[in-house]
């Protein structure tokens, strides 16, 4: 049964709460008090390897892409600390890791190489023409032509 902490990737991936660990800690810069006794910064780690989820595609796209945020251990960790209060970064950083996984498991669309058109060949050559008579014209000898 899906639960309301579940995060929803995309349709038919669905990452379950129990596989998300949150981590709590104080925020750092400026906030007076506040920010000296209030753990507002929020952490979500996901195991890669230990996911249920993930098939062998998406568990290899996801270490190659976000091969940068993920540890030794193939843990991923996305923080936040943009708001004041712990729920706001809670919520904050579920859309930022589902997001970011999104985007890595998505697949990249191959290029399609297309070729010039006849008529941008020729601009392309009218131009060229145009530069190179500009420039024919600065020398300091005009009357040779």
């Amino acid at each position: 049964m899906a639960s309301v902490e579940d995060i929803d990737i995309q349709p038919g991936l669905r990452i379950p709460a129990c596989e998300l660990q949150y981590d709590f800690s104080r925020s750092t810069g400026p906030g007076g008090q506040h920010v000296n006794k209030v753990e507002t910064r929020v952490t979500i780690r996901f195991d890669i390897d230990a996911s249920t989820v993930l098939d062998d595609p998406q568990r290899s796209l996801l270490k190659e892409k976000l091969r940068s945020r993920i540890n030794k251990d193939g843990i991923l960790r996305i923080s936040c600390e943009e708001s004041r209060s712990q729920a706001g970064n809670r919520e904050l950083v579920r859309v930022r890791f589902a997001e970011l996984v999104r985007q890595a498991i998505t697949p990249q669309k191959k290029r399609v190489p297309t070729k010039a058109t006849r008529a941008s060949k020729q601009r392309r050559m009218d131009e060229k023409r145009k530069r190179g008579d500009v420039k024919r014209g600065r020398g300091s000898d005009w009357s040779k032509e």
